[in-house]
């Protein structure tokens, strides 16, 4: 194969004669995954290798209408009115897990990411005009309130995004989700299958979707066992407030043998409060918590947890971005995965 000479930067048309193949062929291969064989892209890869050919995304950009870019933005993260004090996003394993999940896939789809928080209108605001004006292509949003405007003014707007979790109001935009219902059951079913007979909950924030659902899901799966009335107390996402919530469930009902709590940091802070009353986890009191998070290895005992694969749903929201990108007219879909009951040390 003959390689290009000169001292001239190399060319796609240089890539396409080392590789043996059109140049339609090594533009589609180096922005379309999909649409090319693994085989074809991976002689496509040897030739850009061979011929130092570096793509200009700035030509790209003139070429296509797009920039390349992607707004990663976190919405409604400012929990300060919720909790009481300053809220470390970063210190979220649920937000670090989504992030993560979405530079990295973006990254392999060739595509910059654009991390914006969004925890205010002006902020909110900032995000929308960044992909009206066309400095990024789109947006992936990750929200935890209810009442969000942001998905909304994308889906009013007609601007590409995808959602974390069913869009607020029905807006109409593409999202990801679990199936929180069915995480709330397989608890209830592990914590009634070990033989609890006082199970409680310690619920998120029931304006959240997705911790109405789990706690929903939980709570009819108990009433089909024959327990129709757990206690329940109410937390915020947070450490301290599973501790704080345990310590209402024990005051409420001391013969408490089983807490689902519906996220890891709450199980993780249930668990602090049960060991400071001198209870033991599992043998006096079963603990399960929702997510699957680094806390439940790193937890004493061991967490039993009900898996959502953070990662995996961050990878699909990146790539229902970019197909949305590359085909403005596709509708807008859904993708809900399967939760999966991890079985640990606490339950």
């Amino acid at each position: 194969m003959e390689k290009p000479h000169g001292t001239r930067a190399p060319t796609l048309d240089d890539v396409a004669r080392v590789a043996g193949v059109s140049r339609a062929t090594v533009s589609r291969a180096l922005r379309d995954t999909r649409r090319v064989a693994p085989e074809l892209k991976e002689i496509v890869g040897r030739a850009v290798a061979e011929t130092g050919y570096v793509p200009n995304r700035a030509a790209r950009s003139l070429a296509s209408g797009r920039t390349g870019t992607v707004v990663v933005a976190i919405s409604g993260t400012d929990a300060s009115d919720v909790t009481g004090a300053e809220y470390d996003l970063f210190a979220d394993p649920f937000f670090s897990r989504v992030i993560g999940g979405l530079l990295r896939t973006l990254r392999t789809l060739d595509a910059q990411s654009l991390l914006l928080l969004a925890e205010s209108d002006a902020d909110r605001a900032n995000v929308l005009a960044t992909v009206r004006q066309g400095v990024a292509d789109g947006a992936v949003l990750v929200s935890t309130r209810a009442n969000d405007p942001l998905p909304g003014a994308f889906a009013d707007a007609g601007l590409p995004a995808v959602v974390f979790a069913r869009p607020p109001g029905g807006a109409a935009l593409s999202f990801v989700d679990v199936s929180n219902y069915d995480g709330g059951r397989l608890a209830a079913e592990h914590l009634v299958a070990r033989g609890a007979r006082h199970a409680a909950l310690i619920a998120g924030p029931l304006d959240v979707p997705s911790a109405e659902s789990r706690a929903r899901g939980f709570l009819d799966a108990m009433t089909r066992h024959g327990q129709a009335f757990p206690h329940v107390a109410a937390g915020e996402f947070t450490l301290e407030s599973g501790e704080r919530a345990m310590a209402e469930l024990l005051e409420a009902d001391p013969a408490v043998d089983a807490v689902f709590a519906s996220n890891d940091l709450m199980a993780l802070g249930a668990i602090h409060a049960l060991q400071a009353e001198g209870r033991r986890v599992p043998e006096d009191v079963a603990v399960v918590g929702f997510d699957d998070s680094v806390i439940s290895t790193i937890a004493r005992p061991t967490l039993t947890t009900v898996r959502q694969p953070i990662e995996e749903m961050a990878a699909e929201m990146a790539r229902m971005l970019i197909d949305q990108v590359r085909d403005p007219d596709r509708a807008p879909t859904s993708v809900v995965f399967d939760p999966v009951l991890v079985t640990r040390g606490s339950a």
